[in-house]
């Protein structure tokens, strides 16, 4: 099962119905009323940030949010894209790419199955939520230059 299935399986058991449909390009996804639709004209990296994204939203936000100069429906957005990034890349996956020899951004992205745009954004919320660097279990994570080094105190 690839994981585009498994997110799509993982949100159908919570009463989520999810559709491909043809979409306008700059149209990537929509939530409402227990639907998804997702624009089928994108690829596999595409399609599984978006659902992350509007699954996020079908949690974290209320109401129709697509006025985004009002400031409520950014905070809400920017609540939906902060829980997909986190639920895409936490914190461990960084560990685990690190471990499997991934060196760069494009391999990191790959590796994930996630949009180069959608990694860097990732690890700018991290960098806004922890600073440069975060400490995970006996790793320290570098958001800024990107990279994982093992603590080895205490072992």
């Amino acid at each position: 099962m690839t994981r585009y299935e498994a997110l799509c399986q993982e949100i159908c058991k919570q009463g989520i119905k999810i559709y491909e449909v043809p979409m306008n390009p700059r149209n990537k996804g929509l939530y409402s009323d227990n639907i998804i639709c997702i624009n089928q004209r994108m690829d596999k990296r595409e399609k599984i940030c978006t659902i992350a994204e509007e699954h996020a939203h079908y949690l974290t936000t209320s109401g129709n949010i697509l006025d985004l100069t009002d400031v409520r429906n950014r905070k809400q957005e920017k609540r939906a894209r902060n829980w997909a990034y986190e639920k895409l890349i936490p914190l461990q996956s960084f560990v685990k790419a690190y471990k499997e020899g991934i060196r760069n951004r494009y391999e990191l992205a790959e590796f994930l199955e996630v949009t180069e745009e959608f990694l860097d954004a990732a690890i700018s919320r991290y960098k806004e939520k922890y600073g440069l660097y975060v400490e995970w279990t006996s790793y320290l994570i570098y958001f800024d230059p990107l990279g994982v080094f093992e603590s080895f105190e205490g072992k």
